[in-house]
C-alpha cells in the first residue's frame, strides 16, 4: 500500500508539471501566425508608395527638394534620401562638381502623363520617332517607349529615392563636364547610399531598361521597395493607363522593375 500511494502521487505531479508545457505550446503557434499576418499587412500597404498610389505633397515622409539643388521647384524626395543627397552635392562641390537634379518623385498619376503621351504620340521617342505611328503592334510599342520610360506603377520613382541628376543624354556625361561628374558619382556615390540601378545591359542584366547614366537610386531605402516588389508586385496589377494590357505579355514586374544592376540590390 505504501509502494502504491507513492507511485500515484508520482504520477499526479508528473502531470502537472506537463500541463504548462502544453498551454504554453499551444498559445505560442497563434502568437506567430499573428506576427506574420502583421508583418505582412505591412507588407502589402507599403505597395502604396511603391506603385506611387499616394500624394508626396501631403505625405510627411516626403519633403521639397529646394532650388538650389534642382533645376526647378515643385520636386520632392524622401527625407532620409534628400538629407543623404546634400551631403553628397557638398562633398561633390568641395570636389568642382556641379549636381543638379533634374527629376525626382513622381506618383502614378504623374508618370502616367509622361507614358500616355509618348503611348499616343504626343511626346516623340528619344530616337524621335512617334510610337502611335511607328510601332502599330501594342506590345512592340510599348516596348520602344520602356527603352526609357516605365509603366504607371512600376517606376522606381515612385519610391521617393530615385533622382535623375544634371543631363538625360548617355553621351553628355562621356566627355567634359559630363565625364568629370560622371567619375565622380561613380566613385562616391556609395558612400552616401546611391547607386546607379541601370547600367549598361550585359550578362547579368539582360534585361529592362536602357542604361542612363544620369539616374541614382537611395538604396537603404530602395533595396526594401525592390525585395516588396518582388514579393507582392504583380503583372494583374500594372493597370489604369493606355497599354495596360500587355504588361502581363512583357513580365514587366521581372524584366523592368527587377531588371536592375545587382550591385543596387544588398
Amino acid at each position: 500500500m505504501h509502494r502504491l500511494a507513492i507511485l500515484c502521487i508520482s504520477l499526479l505531479l508528473c502531470a502537472c508539471d506537463a500541463a504548462p508545457k502544453t498551454t504554453v505550446e499551444r498559445s505560442a503557434t497563434p502568437t506567430a501566425a499573428a506576427s506574420l499576418v502583421a508583418s505582412s499587412i505591412l507588407d502589402t500597404s507599403k505597395l502604396s508608395y511603391v506603385m506611387g498610389k499616394f500624394n508626396p505633397e501631403v505625405d510627411t515622409a516626403f519633403i521639397p527638394i529646394s532650388e538650389n539643388f534642382a533645376d526647378r521647384a515643385g520636386m520632392y524626395l524622401q527625407k532620409e534620401a534628400y538629407d543623404s543627397y546634400l551631403k553628397m552635392y557638398a562633398a561633390a562641390k568641395e570636389a568642382g562638381i556641379n549636381l543638379q537634379i533634374r527629376s525626382a518623385t513622381r506618383n502614378f498619376d504623374y508618370q502616367k502623363g509622361i507614358w500616355e503621351r509618348k503611348w499616343t504620340g504626343e511626346t516623340k521617342l528619344s530616337s524621335g520617332e512617334d510610337a502611335s505611328k511607328a510601332f502599330q503592334d501594342s506590345v512592340v510599342r510599348a516596348k520602344n517607349i520602356l527603352k526609357y520610360s516605365s509603366m504607371p506603377g512600376t517606376s522606381r520613382h515612385h519610391w521617393g529615392t530615385d533622382i535623375d541628376l544634371n543631363n538625360f543624354n548617355n553621351e553628355w556625361f562621356e566627355t567634359g563636364e559630363g565625364l568629370k561628374l560622371f567619375q565622380w558619382l561613380e566613385a562616391h556615390a556609395h558612400e552616401y547610399g546611391y547607386c546607379r540601378p541601370y547600367t549598361a545591359k550585359d550578362a547579368d542584366r539582360p534585361n529592362g531598361y536602357n542604361e542612363e547614366k544620369w539616374h541614382w537610386s537611395y538604396t537603404p531605402i530602395s533595396n526594401e521597395y525592390t525585395l516588396l516588389a518582388e514579393k507582392h508586385l504583380k503583372d494583374n496589377m500594372i493597370v489604369g493607363f493606355k497599354g495596360s494590357g500587355v504588361a502581363g505579355e512583357l513580365e514587366v514586374v521581372k524584366n523592368y522593375v527587377l531588371g536592375i544592376n545587382h550591385g543596387c540590390r544588398h
